[in-house]
């Protein structure tokens, strides 16, 4: 007998893996259009026909759609699916919040521990790009924008982790708690010096990343998010005793 051959790789196969590989690592995000047909046939050094079948196999597996006329994106299937029911089960269950919490907690400081231990130099150039656009929110005083400056910045922690699922968990995780995350935002911006410490948390993960340091950079992204939760519980009282000292005042019916 014939030893058994093994089999050959076809070329669109290799293609599709290494398209699948950039959207799974995050170098191609939900929502990017894909270079032009011509220009990624040239970079990955394949023929076109080549390149549109492996396309296809990524488009039948739900990771890329094609727009007709208007180019080839990546979808968020990876994340569509997380988000969309936890979304609508967070407004009913005000209380999953502090689950979702408790999931934060455990995935940014493992997250960052790893950040801090594999990052690459370029990683911690990106790091460095986040934390000053973070920064100069601050210094502007400009709250939209430190919402969004702020939500990239732990994702590129996440990313420097070299960990596919904590990075596609965690661009999840930030868009179910998105709004969530700007309410506390508005919340701690009306105190200064929560503001402040908010400011310094950032920089002590940033820090830790950097200087490669992996206990320090979980720990400072624990104590963030535990000074997260427990802002939010006093946003929740200091709500309540607003309502209280107005149904004294008469300027609402009581429940």
């Amino acid at each position: 007998m014939n030893p058994q051959r093994p089999a050959v790789t076809r070329l669109a196969d290799s293609v599709a893996s290494e398209l699948e590989k950039r959207i799974l690592e995050g170098s191609l995000k939900p929502g990017d259009r894909l270079p032009s047909e011509r220009a990624l046939a040239l970079e990955l050094g394949v023929s076109r026909p080549s390149l549109r079948e492996a396309m296809q196999q990524l488009v039948s597996k739900g990771l890329l759609s094609t727009r007709h006329g208007g180019g080839t994106y990546v979808t968020d299937r990876l994340e569509a699916h997380f988000v969309d029911p936890w979304q609508g089960m967070l407004k009913a269950n005000p209380m999953l919040h502090r689950d979702l919490l408790e999931v934060r907690q455990m995935l940014e400081s493992q997250a960052a521990a790893l950040a801090a231990d594999r990052a690459t130099d370029l990683d911690i150039s990106r790091l460095d790009a986040a934390h000053a656009a973070l920064e100069a929110s601050y210094e502007r005083d400009d709250l939209t924008h430190c919402i969004e400056t702020d939500v990239a910045f732990h994702q590129a922690v996440a990313e420097a982790s070299h960990n596919a699922l904590i990075g596609h968990l965690t661009a999840s995780l930030m868009r179910v708690i998105r709004g969530h995350v700007s309410n506390n935002l508005v919340h701690l911006h009306a105190r200064p010096q929560r503001w402040n410490q908010l400011r310094a948390q950032h920089r002590a993960i940033w820090q830790a990343i950097r200087e490669h340091k992996p206990q320090e950079a979980a720990l400072a992204a624990s104590e963030h998010i535990e000074f997260v939760r427990q802002s939010i519980e006093d946003k929740v009282l200091d709500e309540a005793r607003r309502s209280s000292a107005l149904r004294r005042l008469g300027d609402v019916p009581a429940n």
